[in-house]
Order: structure tokens, then sequence, then C-alpha cells
């Protein structure tokens, strides 16, 4: 059987037919070389049959070949998907190792932010005393100051005043002192007129 094999695929590999003839040619030889005594037996009907068997040989080798090729895709397909459903079984797997990493990275991502959030809002709290307390000390210092400015407003104001009283005063003094003469002459006048009149 195995010569068989070996002369189909001997065959089968040939490029034209003078290579086929050629390994025809060798098989009979190696034929005769094992049967000597066969050359004298052949005749034209035994070389017949034996081309017929031959070619049944190989039309048997040709179907073992087809069942065998058959099986094999068969076994490649089972494979094929047995591999594929391990390969799917592992994407998934994956798949799930990769949403669970990133629900875990989104949770500290979301706790990483609720605290600097809250770093943040304690540093405006604490900015908002600073500069509320800022605010206190400068209004106090504005009050302090606009109140020295009253104050010394308020003692111009007064000293404004006194001089007014003072220059009214010495207005009204010098208005009376020219005054008094001015009248007494008014009144020697109309004494005078009355007189005048009498």
């Amino acid at each position: 059987m195995s010569s068989v094999v070996e002369l189909y695929e001997a065959l089968a590999s040939a490029p034209d037919d003078r290579a086929r003839a050629r390994v025809i040619a060798e098989a009979f030889e190696r034929l005769e070389e094992r049967y000597p005594h066969l050359h004298d037996l052949a005749t034209q009907r035994h070389v017949r049959e034996s081309e017929l068997r031959l070619q049944h040989e190989i039309e048997q080798v040709r179907a073992n070949l087809a069942l065998q090729i058959e099986q094999l895709r068969g076994e490649v397909q089972q494979q094929i998907e047995q591999l594929r459903g391990e390969v799917h079984q592992e994407i998934e797997q994956l798949r799930g190792e990769v949403q669970q990493q990133i629900e875990q990275l989104r949770g500290e991502v979301h706790q990483e932010i609720e605290q600097l959030r809250g770093e943040v809002h304690q540093e405006i709290e604490q900015l908002r005393g600073e500069v509320q307390q800022q605010i206190e000390l400068l209004r106090g210092e504005v009050h302090q100051e606009i109140e020295q400015l009253r104050g010394e407003v308020r003692q111009q104001v007064e000293r404004l005043r006194g001089e007014v009283k003072t220059e009214i005063e010495r207005s009204r003094n010098s208005l009376l002192a020219w005054l008094v003469p001015l009248m007494f002459a008014q009144v020697g006048a109309i004494a005078a007129l009355v007189k005048l009149l009498a």
C-alpha cells in the first residue's frame, strides 16, 4: 500500500506527461526487479489488469485521502470553534476585568475630586475669613481716620467761628465808634435847625 501511495504522490507531483511516463516506467522497472519472472508472463491483458488494479488502488487512496482531509477539516473546524469559544470567553473575562478597573479608577478619581473640592472649599473659607478680617481692620482704620478728620474739621470750624465772631465784634465796635459821633453830630444839627426855625 505504501508503494502505491508513493507512486500516486509521484504521479500527482509530476509537472508534465513525460515526467509521469518516467514515473510509471520506473515503477514497472522496480516491479520487474522485484518479480523477474513477470516479464515472461506479462501479456497485454495482464498489463491492462495491472493498470486497472493500479487505477483502482489510486482511486481508493484518493478516496481515503479525501476522507482523511474531510476528517482533518472537521477536526480543524472543531478546534477553531473551540479556540473561538475560548478566545470569546477570555475576551469577556478581560472586558469584565477592564470594566472593574475602570469602575475602581472612577471611584478613586471621584474620591480625589471630592477631597480636592473639600480642600478648595476650606481654603476659600479661610481666605474669605482673612479677607473679612482685613476688611474689618481697614474699616476700623477708615472709621478712626474719619473720626480724627471730623475732630480736626470741628476744631477748624470752631476756630473759624471764633475768628468770625471776633471779627464781627471788632467790626461792631468800629461801627459803633463811627456811628456815635455821627449820631451826636446829627442831634446837634437837628438842635441847631430847631433853633433856627424857632
